[in-house]
């Protein structure tokens, strides 16, 4: 009598809840008695990919295996031979490794697979290779429907964001079951609009916030306590906008889903993108607990590297014999003071005299800006600006086509001169199909530029009144303002400040705020 062991494998949760593996283990039970075997043993795995997951990690087929070695069964029985795993590249091995061992392998729909000759291999591979091609088609298909659902702005399952709650949507799905729906959690979501609020009008880092969080006794969904890649990823989520995300698609906007608004998440990202150690162009601060207010977006106007924060003690004897001490902040120039060129400015600048130097600017501006409406002829002039733009740019189309009939034309005429039909030769065509070409590649080239162009005009007109409401709201805030908070307004509005001896300092606007600026 065959001593015999089984093994049951279902891919997904759906199919354990289904009870899939009870029905495997019946058929296997039926069949083995059929043949007059006794089942020594049972393996069941729940929830176990055959596509996804290799056979050296998955612990059954492991001690099966080892149980092989030891000679300790006879046969090994599944219910279908996809159970052992669907991987070309690798199951067929896996059944021939038992066979060489001395170990019988069965399905109860398939029989016996043997290894008699070379149609026995292939067709053990061609088994394993179909199974593969069925669990890639079952992918393609389940993604193309949780996208299609996503762009419907339908939930398909999976963790839940933070700032958000499943309910019941009242619908009932295909198999019988009621579908969900996200909502906004509303305490959480004035969580989500605070983190978002210190990154970007306080500087605050992640770890910064994470700490910031715990600290007021806040958890996480799982009741943990927030770790700062908890708060990168909400940070970095779009989904916080209103938009579901899945697949790599989106759904339209979603206006019961947003919590943050479009123009904060990308002000946001700007941030996070320019605190990146290796990023030259950075303007932002690493961190905001400095005591200066332009590190990071300050510069020397001699060589043009950055000014680094120094801290530099004063010291003299007074007349009366009394010693002056005092601590200076200081920005010094990086590349001067290690000779790293031949900066002919000054080494250093007191920090107190810049920054009280940009404050004062900034407090007259925005006592300006305060007083003065927004300019309507400002919308006047990105919309005509945007009716130019589109002009030369369909214009230029027009040319491209032109081109391009020429084009065909001179290679239509290129048969007849090889059959001397044509009054031009093969080598003046070549020619002037080589000058149409590249007349085409450069149009096209134009052409590109000018719809980057249209599309940055048409963002920034569609961002006109963000950017002149944040405008207004730092006017109010910025004199009352902490030094950090200060900072974020600053390396936000200002685009970097050059100093040259003397203590001349020129400051460039961000060119979305310099609109506003011009003229005052």
């Amino acid at each position: 009598m065959k001593r015999v062991y089984c093994l049951y494998r279902v891919s997904t949760k759906g199919q354990v809840d289904k009870d899939d593996i009870p029905m495997q283990r019946l058929k296997c039970t039926e069949f083995a008695k059929a043949q007059g075997w006794t089942i020594k043993k049972e393996f069941s795995e729940k929830g176990v990919s055959g596509f996804k997951v290799s056979s050296e990690n998955r612990d059954a087929i492991q001690e099966i295996k080892a149980a092989a070695s030891r000679k300790e069964f006879d046969v090994l029985l599944v219910f279908v031979f996809d159970r052992l795993g669907r991987r070309e590249d690798e199951t067929p091995f896996v059944v021939e490794w038992f066979v060489k061992h001395g170990i019988e392998v069965w399905s109860t729909q398939e029989g016996e697979q043997r290894f008699e000759n070379h149609v026995d291999k292939l067709m053990n591979y061609i088994r394993f290779w179909q199974a593969s091609g069925e669990s890639i088609k079952t992918s393609i298909r389940i993604k193309t429907r949780m996208q299609q659902l996503t762009l419907e702005g339908r939930y398909t399952g999976g963790p839940v964001p933070y700032g958000y709650k499943k309910v019941k949507s009242g619908e009932i799905g295909k198999k019988g079951r009621e579908l969900y729906k996200l909502e906004v959690e509303p305490e959480e979501a004035e969580i989500v609009k605070l983190i978002f609020e210190k990154t970007i009008k306080e500087g605050y880092g992640s770890h910064r916030l994470a700490e910031f969080l715990n600290q007021k006794g806040l958890r996480t969904h799982q009741g943990c306590k927030f770790q700062s890649n908890t708060i990168n990823r909400i940070l970095k989520s779009r989904m916080y906008c209103g938009y579901l995300l899945s697949g790599g698609v989106s759904s339209p906007l979603m206006e019961n889903l947003q919590i943050v608004d479009e123009n904060i998440f990308d002000s946001v990202q700007n941030i996070i993108h320019q605190r990146i150690a290796q990023n030259a162009e950075r303007t932002i601060p690493l961190n905001t607990k400095g005591k200066t207010l332009l590190s990071g977006n300050i510069f020397c106007a001699h060589c043009g590297s950055h000014l680094v924060v120094t801290r530099y003690q004063d010291r003299y004897m007074r007349k009366d014999g009394t010693e002056y001490k005092v601590d200076q902040l200081k920005y010094t120039c990086y590349h001067k003071t290690r000779k790293l060129n031949n900066c002919d400015g000054q080494t250093s600048y007191i920090a107190k005299i810049i920054d009280r130097a940009v404050v004062d600017v900034l407090d007259e501006l925005f006592k300006k800006v305060k007083e003065t409406p927004k300019d309507k002829a400002l919308e006047r002039r990105y919309k005509s600006q945007v009716s130019a733009c589109n002009s030369k740019y369909q214009k230029i189309n027009s040319e491209v086509e032109k081109l391009e009939n020429q084009l065909r034309t001179l290679k239509m005429e290129i048969g007849k001169a090889l059959i001397g039909e044509s009054k031009f030769t093969a080598d003046q065509l070549s020619e002037a199909i080589k000058a149409t070409q590249s007349k085409i590649n450069e149009q096209n080239s134009e052409k590109e530029k000018l719809k980057q162009e249209l599309n940055n005009k048409k963002e920034a007109m569609g961002k006109l009144d963000y950017y002149y409401n944040q405008f207004l709201t730092w006017a109010d805030e910025f004199k009352n303002s902490t030094l950090e908070q200060k900072k974020m307004i600053v390396c936000q509005l200002i685009r970097g400040v050059k100093v040259s001896r003397g203590y001349n300092v020129n400051i460039e606007f961000d060119m979305n705020y310099n609109q506003f600026c011009e003229g005052l």
